[in-house]
């Protein structure tokens, strides 16, 4: 288990206004958190931040209290980060089971390996039918299992994920949510999830923190943001 805490980050492109401007969080071990707001609130330049492929101006970004802020992004994967990038990233020249293998790298050797890739295709059966096949031959549905699993494969302490849901179908958003709170459960793992989906979101965190404008404008437990109709209604929009 992992804590991820991020203490008066500011963070914003070139010369121009930050986007995020003095942020705080706390993402509690074996946790998952929903990251909610709008398009341009700032959640994608946060999850990008987190792993260096921003740069940040002023700030720390603590995990179990050791400071990553300066740190090379394959440093913060090796100390334990992962992140799930909206869009379904897979290598689409490989197939399933040389994503999940080159996933596994991180980490795991030999039998070890092996035993991490079967257990993704246990959690998703749709992959196991298909670890032959290429991934530009995957359903959006299915390339999404494989970038989640491709990410899970290597243990990481915290997952950090962009829109998983975007343009998927009811019934594999429910999988993939059903997945990340399994998975917080039984072995610890610490989430971060960036999502429009409000509901499906609330639905598997145990709190929600809504950003707009780059700051942090509520923190609450899911079920209590849920309720909450005039802060829906102001920052998420339904």
């Amino acid at each position: 288990m992992s804590t991820l805490t991020i203490e008066r980050l500011v963070v914003g492109y070139g010369d121009g206004a930050p986007v995020l401007d003095g942020l705080d969080l706390e993402v509690p071990d074996g946790g998952v958190v929903a990251l909610l707001g709008a398009n341009g609130a700032g959640k994608t330049t946060l999850l990008r931040a987190l792993l260096g492929l921003v740069p940040v101006r002023g700030g720390r970004v603590l995990l179990d209290a050791a400071d990553l802020t300066g740190l090379p992004t394959e440093d913060r994967a090796r100390r334990g980060l992962a992140l799930v990038p909206e869009g379904r990233s897979v290598v689409a020249e490989l197939s399933v089971a040389e994503n999940l293998r080159l996933g596994a790298l991180w980490g795991h050797t030999g039998a070890a390996r092996d035993a991490a890739v079967g257990q993704m295709y246990e959690l998703f059966e749709p992959l196991a039918r298909r670890r032959d096949a290429a991934g530009h031959t995957l359903s959006g549905g299915e390339r999404q299992m494989l970038a989640l699993a491709r990410a899970l494969v290597a243990r990481p302490a915290v997952l950090l994920l962009d829109e998983p849901s975007l343009g998927l179908a009811p019934l594999v958003v429910a999988q993939l949510l059903g997945v990340l709170r399994d998975q917080a459960e039984a072995t610890g793992l610490t989430v971060l999830l960036a999502e429009q989906n409000v509901t499906g979101a609330l639905s598997v965190a145990d709190r929600g923190v809504v950003l707009s404008l780059g700051e942090v404008v509520a923190d609450r437990p899911a079920a209590a943001l849920a309720a909450d109709p005039a802060l829906r209604h102001a920052y998420l929009g339904f």
